[in-house]
């Protein structure tokens, strides 16, 4: 049973009274804004650690599991297990050199723009091997083909084989192996290209590094070859569209122009969506002895000063900026800074459809919702209405009544309805508006 949008008093008791599971079952999604849309949600498909989602135009659904592997819903609820990472079974395909290690496995998942004639999926995800760049570790974007029955795959090619991977854990805050992997891949639907979101794998030198790719946005073709027309500077990896990225997790194209947007976490501070612009650089720059730094732990400014104490976000931003215009004022600006915090930002899409109405072409973004030294977590979506520039935008917000929610990627299926991927839940959930 789907119930409509509930006020913000009787949202707040709800999440301290009643189980996160009962209240996504009755579907309850509340917004911050009195001109909000009401929606519902409703359980769509259990996944563990969903991570990304992409459908064909028939609403047959591919899906990632962080620490499983790539699966497909079919339009009769279905599901094929499709690849597996290193000791599952059941999937049509094992990769022995698939692994899950903190923030990596098997993340993002695109689909061929013509699918229909070359049945072409690609995948990114972290591979591991004596061939491997990294320590014996590196992230892959693989590319398969999918039989006509949506059972197996085959033919696996690794089109891009060296980008960046953390091997080893650091002294940091998530200072695992594995640390900010990026790891969203996306097809323009104006240039029909690849774009491919990479961290910095808390490396002070790769986001502003010509040649590691770690905090990049690659644009290729679907043999993971440049594009043409990329205008990296002179002497960057000719597959470099943008560079200076922290973690961005979220690529969306704006409906209508095509316009690329990330959405990235930020430190401490400042979670950011930007248009990117060809060529330009993010403004990340977290190597020691750089804008009035000094030596830094694992020379990785990425949180300083201060790495585990309180501060204020803004102290913090004028220390280690997300976006730093002092040191490079052509940097490319954001639209929207998450007003000065960081609560885990993720995936993002732009709605479409006419069901949304006053929503229609706005961005939705998912948090994870974290939280710490007095950072509300905020666990929540919130719906962007980007200026035509792509320099400003103004937030409403589409809140989840619980603080468990972690909501690791939305998307949008060719039914229009916005599908969320909540990692605390373990389900891919539906959501409409209600009326």
């Amino acid at each position: 049973m789907k119930k409509s949008v509930v006020t913000n008093a009787r949202r707040a008791a709800a999440a301290r009274l009643v189980p996160v599971a009962l209240l996504a079952a009755a579907g309850l999604l509340a917004t911050g804004s009195a001109s909000a849309l009401n929606v519902t949600a409703e359980p769509f498909q259990k996944a563990e650690l969903p991570w990304d989602m992409a459908f064909l135009p028939d609403g047959t659904m591919f899906f990632t599991e962080k620490c499983k592997g790539l699966s497909v819903r079919l339009p009769s609820g279905q599901v094929n297990a499709l690849l597996g990472v290193e000791g599952t079974s059941g999937y049509s395909m094992v990769g022995s050199d698939l692994f899950c290690d903190g923030q990596a496995g098997v993340q993002g998942v695109a689909i061929d723009p013509q699918f229909a004639q070359n049945r072409y999926i690609y995948v990114y995800s972290s591979s591991k091997g004596d061939n491997r760049k990294w320590g014996g570790y590196s992230n892959v974007v693989m590319r398969m083909k999918v039989d006509s029955s949506l059972s197996n795959v085959s033919d696996r090619v690794d089109i891009i084989d060296d980008l960046g991977y953390k091997p080893k854990k650091s002294n940091h805050p998530f200072g695992s192996p594995g640390a900010h992997n990026g790891g969203r891949i996306r097809f323009s639907p104006a240039d029909g290209f690849l774009y491919v979101a990479i961290g910095d794998n808390h490396n002070g030198a790769g986001p502003q590094s010509p040649n590691e790719l770690r905090g990049k946005i690659l644009r290729v073709d679907r043999d993971g070859k440049a594009a043409p027309g990329n205008k990296a500077p002179a002497g960057f990896d000719p597959r470099v569209f943008t560079y200076g990225h922290r973690n961005p997790q979220g690529i969306a194209f704006r409906p209508g122009t095509g316009e690329p947007f990330t959405s990235e976490n930020g430190p401490w501070h400042s979670d950011e969506v930007t248009k990117l612009e060809n060529g330009g650089n993010a403004g990340w720059d977290p190597r020691p002895n750089v804008g009035g730094r000094k030596d830094c732990p694992d020379d990785y400014c990425g949180y300083s000063p201060n790495q585990m104490g309180a501060m204020d976000p803004k102290q913090r931003a004028a220390f280690m900026p997300m976006t730093d215009t002092k040191t490079y004022p052509n940097a490319m600006k954001p639209a929207w800074n998450n007003n000065g915090l960081s609560q885990g930002m993720c995936g993002s899409v732009f709605l479409t459809g006419k069901q949304w109405k006053q929503w229609e072409g706005r961005l939705a973004v998912g948090y994870a919702g974290i939280g710490i030294h007095g950072t509300p977590t905020g666990n929540r979506i919130d719906i962007l209405d980007i200026s035509k520039d792509g320099k400003s935008a103004k937030r409403e917000e589409l809140l989840w009544p619980t603080f468990a929610g972690r909501f690791r990627h939305l998307s949008v299926g060719p039914d229009g309805d916005l599908y969320v991927g909540d990692e605390a839940a373990g389900m891919i959930y539906r959501v409409k508006p209600a009326n």
